[in-house]
């Protein structure tokens, strides 16, 4: 008879064949089981930011599991070790969870040479050389690997130094809670009081003047103390068009190196690498056969092997040239972006413009918020298919008045270049995966 950790295990291993490395590892992987009773599992995790990125962002995929492995719906609760009364409820995770992600599993090919030495350097010798480092490439080449190799090979060479490793989305929310719940000092003493400060996906803080203010002088106190600062994001700071000029100069100050999509012989290299780790067996020829049909995403080579072994755990099925033709042509419609909705539109545009979900969706008429409903709008109506109708009736307006709000926003946009680039950068982060 199966236990509840049983169940969990292979919850767990599907999970581990639908979001990247990174993901699993820092969010899934340090899930705890606790219970299931009354159909509903109950699960532990040790942050409340952990937990808010379960319920926001996984609650979904881990009930899909549930429900595959066991048969019917399951419900979904997640607890918390962590006090809220101590700690607030902005709390990061004070390691990531990425054991292996070091420079020995790093595979090294012309596509990133120079940008995996630049972090071997920062992290042999933090502050001293290319400071900032910031590394930019499409997602799923395998930067955030490079930033947590930094990581753990800063904490086994220095452990007395204090880094922090954390996503922009995360600097965000953390800023807007704690500039609401009037906790400033707090959350300056967490990020300028560390010697290494680790940032992924900086891209997507373009627009948010408040958020670029409070992370230029968190950049300029830790510089000024002589303090190590990596960024990486998916594209040069020169095309991040909505970033602050201060902001762009600071990292232009430093290095700035680039990855490219894995050439064959690296997509190899990291096949063989996966496999080698968790234990399967793969023939040359099935790993050629993959490193030509995937190409780009590092992530979607690793999801493939996992898959592979997946499958042969579960259903004895040897990885074979006809059995991975299936498995890549899931994995690739695995990694599809998720359909940009109304409301994470909403939710991206309220944040870009500080203007809070509920005012948005509001018969509110003053100008900031019909302003920011129109670029709601406007957004939509760009980058989904959805009808003037379709989107008139998430926004309780009429298809009129939708044309109107669309027209106007074009207008502004060909007005004025600024708000264009802050409108261009945000249709770009809402179409750009989160690493």
């Amino acid at each position: 008879m199966q236990t509840f950790k049983d169940v969990w295990t292979m919850v767990d291993e599907f999970c581990a064949t639908k979001v990247g490395d990174v993901a699993y590892n820092m969010w899934i992987h340090t899930i705890e089981p606790v219970d299931f009773k009354n159909g509903e599992a109950v699960l532990k995790v040790p942050h409340n930011i952990h937990k808010k990125v379960i319920d926001q962002t996984y609650a979904e995929l881990i009930k899909t599991a549930f429900q595959l492995i066991m048969g019917f719906p399951v419900g979904l609760r997640v607890l918390c070790e962590e006090n809220p009364d101590l700690t607030g409820n902005h709390a990061i995770p004070a390691e990531p969870s990425g054991y292996e992600y070091t420079f020995d599993t790093y595979i090294v090919g012309s596509s990133n040479r120079f940008a995996h030495a630049a972090s071997m350097a920062v992290a042999e010798k933090p502050s001293i050389v290319y400071n900032p480092l910031v590394i930019y490439g499409n997602s799923g080449v395998g930067k955030t690997h490079l930033m947590l190799a930094i990581y753990n090979h800063v904490k086994h060479k220095y452990p007395t130094k204090d880094i922090l490793y954390v996503h922009s989305e995360e600097f965000i929310s953390d800023f807007i809670t704690d500039v609401h719940e009037g906790r400033m000092e707090e959350f300056r003493n967490r990020y300028r009081n560390v010697d290494i400060l680790l940032v992924d996906d900086i891209q997507f803080i373009a627009g948010k003047e408040e958020t670029q203010v409070e992370f230029f002088n968190t950049f300029n106190a830790l510089h000024l103390n002589n303090k190590q600062i990596v960024v990486t994001s998916d594209r040069p700071p020169k095309d991040i068009k909505a970033l602050d000029e201060r902001l762009r100069s600071r990292f232009e100050s430093g290095l700035i190196t680039d990855i490219a999509p894995p050439e064959f012989e690296t997509r190899v290299g990291i096949i063989k690498r996966k496999a080698q780790m968790i234990g399967l067996d793969i023939e040359d020829e099935v790993v050629y056969y993959i490193a030509e049909n995937i190409k780009q995403n590092i992530r979607q080579l690793e999801g493939t092997v996992k898959k592979l072994q997946m499958n042969y755990k579960i259903d004895g099925l040897k990885p074979t040239i006809a059995h991975v033709q299936n498995v890549i042509r899931d994995i690739k419609n695995d990694f599809q972006p998720e359909p940009i909705t109304v409301t994470k539109v909403i939710e991206e545009v309220g944040r870009t413009y500080s203007v809070s979900y509920d005012d948005i969706m509001s018969k509110k008429q003053n100008a900031p918020v019909t302003k920011v409903r129109q670029i709601c709008m406007y957004i939509v109506r760009e980058i989904t298919d959805m009808s003037l109708e379709e989107i008139g009736a998430n926004f309780g307006k009429n298809h009129a008045t939708v044309l109107h709000s669309i027209n106007k926003v074009a207008a502004i946009m060909e007005a004025q270049p600024k708000e264009k680039n802050v409108i261009e950068d945000i249709i770009k982060n809402l179409q750009t995966p989160i690493d």
